[in-house]
């Protein structure tokens, strides 16, 4: 359709109904190699057909959403020499392309930084990079504000 744009938000997977779990687990396992056909992937999933077909075109991890996009993130980080420097080099480990940095006066032992990085060029999804980056000493908040 002409004109048509895509809305999309960021919802965890918490609050979705089973349904639509079960149809992103369907298409895992698809893509996955895990199974060949559409009806071993519901049958495996325990979920009905019609279902799969109604929420097919609308459900896919995040990773998908953000490939090949700029994905802008916020992070609190303690205010410690390195830290800053161990965020970049990790991004940097996965082939994500910083584009932008802008980092604020540390107050009170914390700095807000954020960040815009391209993630075409990456060896990983998006999500492990978000993962990675938290388990990084003196990282003690990590947001997704934007995406392109």
């Amino acid at each position: 359709m002409v004109g048509k744009t895509n809305d999309f938000l960021i919802v965890s997977k918490d609050i979705l109904p089973e349904a639509i779990l079960k149809t992103a687990k369907a298409k895992e396992l698809l893509v996955k190699g895990d199974v060949y056909t559409i009806n071993e992937a519901v049958e495996r999933v325990d979920l009905s057909r019609s279902a799969y077909y109604k929420y097919k075109d609308g459900v896919f991890p995040f990773y998908e959403a953000s490939r090949e996009k700029i994905l802008t993130i916020s992070l609190i980080l303690e205010n410690k020499a390195g830290v800053l420097s161990h965020v970049l080099n990790f991004i940097a480990s996965l082939k994500g392309n910083v584009l932008t940095i802008n980092q604020g006066i540390p107050l009170q032992g914390i700095a807000n930084v954020s960040i815009s990085l391209e993630t075409a060029g990456m060896d990983d999804i998006p999500e492990n990079l978000l993962n990675g980056l938290g388990k990084i000493t003196g990282v003690r908040k990590i947001e997704i504000i934007g995406q392109t």
